[in-house]
């Protein structure tokens, strides 16, 4: 099988929540944190023959980078093969027990959809500008006075700096708090409800792509 750029880049993404995945037969694939706070799933076009673990994703994925065209080949049950339609390099790589590693086991279903709006690209980069400047370690979503707005703040200072954006309307009073550092999306347009179970679910309007993540304890709806 071939693994397509776009599937390489969704990867690279997953490597980031957490350094080890199962991929399954067919062409879904899922991640989730190691302290189960954050869950990914893409579909991808291309298509996985079998199942197989990979304990360093990281490194897999470099494994790729010397070839032009590489070109997956399953050598049974303890490794693959990596081949190049343009060249003779060859690499074997070994697979890792399903069973030690960290993946999702059931899919989430949000019990209510309490508030609902749209994060554009440009005004997600322009909050992570200021929280990645600013060193902030918390995100909020606040719905008051009939706005919602994103802010990145210090919850443990109150003297420390913060920043916002408004990113629509509601009709409801709520707070969700966000760690910063578990935003780890591949860049776009999300579609973006909270749940008072206190998951948060962003989901990517181009790419069939979707992330769920746990609010904070202290969140109120």
């Amino acid at each position: 099988m071939k693994l397509s750029e776009n599937t390489l880049s969704i990867l690279r993404n997953f490597s980031d929540i957490n350094q080890n995945i199962v991929f399954k037969p067919g062409k879904e694939i899922a991640t989730m944190s190691t302290m189960k706070t954050i869950m990914a799933k893409a579909t991808v076009e291309d298509n996985f023959e079998k199942q197989f673990g990979i304990y360093d994703l990281p490194e897999f994925l470099r494994s790729f980078d010397k070839f032009k065209k590489p070109v997956i080949n399953f050598n049974g049950s303890a490794n693959l093969k990596i081949t190049d339609e343009q060249s003779t390099l060859e690499t074997q790589y070994p697979f890792a027990e399903t069973d030690t590693l960290t993946t999702p086991t059931k899919q989430i279903n949000l019990p209510d959809s309490t508030v609902k709006f749209e994060l554009t690209s440009d005004k997600y980069e322009q909050l992570k500008g200021q929280y990645t400047n600013l060193s902030l370690p918390d995100l909020a979503i606040i719905g008051e006075k009939g706005k919602i707005k994103f802010v990145a703040l210090d919850k443990k200072n109150s003297n420390s700096p913060n920043a916002k954006v408004t990113v629509g309307e509601i009709d409801v009073e709520f707070t969700a708090y966000i760690k910063a550092e578990s935003l780890k999306f591949i860049p776009g347009d999300y579609e973006v409800t909270l749940s008072k179970a206190k998951i948060g679910h962003f989901k990517h309007k181009k790419i069939n792509i979707q992330y769920w993540i746990a609010l904070e304890a202290d969140s109120v709806f």
